[in-house]
């Protein structure tokens, strides 16, 4: 061969390097497909530099050291590879899958560091014959090795210097195709995250905005920075009106201590089970509610304010006290009840002369009794066609002063009344009302002594009812009650209903009450 030829024969080989480097290039920058690109790769090395097989084995490092995967394949059956294996951290692949070192042998079976590990000790039955053999190493821009590029000849001596640089040069082509498809990866995970995220927050703004409850943030220094459809239903302000104004302004006075608390838990990360408390309206007016305060924290974990969830509670705390207010009214009735019975045995004992004409007396009262609080419970009584929900004032005095008269002594008298109607809206409230009066002079005043009078002037003038009750030779009056009992929360309800007014004079020889309410109220 003449130096003319062997230079053609060069410069062609350099050519179609070139053109192999050239087309990997293209391929890189056109095609992010990972396994694609690798493929290519591999070919075009394997082709480029002369061998007669090549792969390229990906580095993934388990807990022992070791776990190369195969990743593309080009002259050979991936049977064989299934055979017998993938390679292992040895002598001899160390060095490429640590990126220390290229190896490249013209005949790796005389290579010092071949042939001394188990099982196979040499080349693995059923492998490709590999003479020739050239390792190199696929290391990223950060310096992780990413793998290697492994070429093999079944001849002996058909790598070259030259082949070697071309490879090399073609693994600095791969770890740029592997590191841009990592980078592509990451950019579509990220996408796909902030996606999901966008997607989530916008569920979540929804389910915020809709619900039925007030949710609203505040930052740290207690400034309001979002408010929902609730919030704006429950308090009256719009959005407009409230964000970037303090949550104070909600807080009644008396409470403007819980904001400071409840700041002071948040920055300590605390979450604030729901408690319950009360609120102001934009129109001035409280309502109680149900509220949990969380912190909300950046995306560095970093707390940088709160959400509040308010709900209303009036109508519950409503229901509550009214049971409450009705629990107590019936536990004051029976305590009643059991006093007016021992009341009617002792008052029947006093005249009775035998226990026939004891039990006759008892059965009486008992009985005007059970009329008595029919005409308390009207919407009851009303059943009975018996009973009237519609009477006169002196009618409804005398039955519920019945239980108490004393046989032959006349010592309770009413003056007026037989003409002024008590209408069905009004009676339950006010027979309510004088029967307390009646209790409360059996328990207390002169129905409780034999010596003991009432007496009860009606008189009906400028479209007011006004009723006096007169208590006399009861026992003596040192000076007004220090406190109130039951009765007065009955009281101060009859007053609103019936716009009555009721007022008490303690005098020494007993209780004088003044009850004036408009004929209209009574009559209706």
């Amino acid at each position: 061969m003449t130096a003319d030829t062997a230079t053609v024969i060069a410069l062609r080989l350099q050519t179609r390097r070139l053109e192999a480097l050239n087309r990997i290039a293209r391929t890189i920058a056109s095609d992010f497909d990972l396994e694609c690109v690798m493929q290519t790769v591999t070919d075009e090395a394997t082709a480029a530099i002369g061998a007669k097989y090549g792969a390229f084995f990906y580095n993934v490092v388990n807990a022992a050291g070791e776990s190369y995967v195969l990743y593309t394949l080009s002259g050979a059956s991936r049977d064989a590879f299934d055979k017998i294996g993938l390679p292992r951290n040895t002598a001899l692949f160390a060095p490429t899958f640590t990126g220390t070192a290229v190896i490249r042998s013209d005949d790796i079976r005389s290579d010092p560091r071949y042939g001394h590990n188990a099982p196979h000790f040499g080349m693995p039955q059923g492998h490709v014959p590999v003479a020739s053999y050239l390792a190199v190493p696929v290391v990223s821009r950060s310096g992780e090795v990413l793998g290697g590029l492994f070429f093999g000849h079944d001849e002996a001596g058909m790598f070259s210097a030259e082949g070697q640089e071309l490879a090399e040069a073609i693994a600095a082509h791969a770890a740029t195709a592997i590191d841009n498809a990592r980078l592509l990866r990451a950019a579509k995970e990220d996408t796909a995250t902030r996606n999901r995220a966008q997607e989530s927050a916008s569920w979540l703004a929804a389910i915020v905005q809709s619900s039925d409850d007030a949710i609203l943030s505040k930052d740290l220094n207690g400034i309001i920075t979002s408010w929902n459809d609730g919030a704006e239903r429950l308090y009256g302000y719009t959005s407009s009106e409230v964000i970037g104004k303090p949550v104070s302004i909600l807080i009644p006075e008396d409470r403007q201590d819980e904001e400071p608390r409840i700041l002071e838990r948040l920055r300590r990360g605390e979450r604030i089970e729901h408690y319950e408390t009360v609120r102001r309206r934009k129109d001035g007016s409280l309502l109680d509610i149900s509220l949990t305060v969380s912190p909300v924290r950046n995306p560095d974990g970093a707390i940088i304010g709160a959400s509040k969830i308010a709900r209303d509670i009036t109508d519950r705390k409503r229901a509550e006290e009214q049971q409450s207010l009705l629990i107590r009214e019936m536990n004051h009735r029976i305590k009643n009840l059991f006093t007016l019975a021992t009341g009617v045995v002792t008052l029947s004992a006093r005249t009775a002369e035998t226990p026939a004409a004891l039990a006759a007396a008892i059965r009486e009262r008992l009985m005007a009794l059970a009329r008595t609080h029919d005409l308390i419970l009207p919407q009851l009584a009303a059943t009975d066609p018996q009973v009237k929900t519609a009477t006169t004032l002196a009618a409804l005095l005398e039955s519920i002063l019945l239980p108490y008269r004393d046989g032959a002594i006349d010592r309770m008298w009413i003056k007026g009344g037989e003409d002024i109607i008590v209408g069905a809206h009004a009676l339950a409230n006010l027979a309510l009302l004088l029967h307390e009066f009646a209790t409360n002079a059996a328990k207390y005043g002169a129905l409780s002594l034999p010596e003991g009078q009432l007496t009860i002037e009606i008189a009906h003038k400028d479209g007011e009812v006004e009723l006096i009750w007169t208590e006399r030779n009861g026992p003596a009056i040192a000076a007004a009650p220090d406190t109130l009992g039951f009765g007065s929360r009955l009281e101060r309800g009859v007053q609103n209903q019936l716009k009555a007014r009721v007022e008490r004079d303690w005098q020494p020889h007993g209780l004088v009450i003044r009850f004036t309410v408009p004929y209209a109220a009574l009559a209706s």
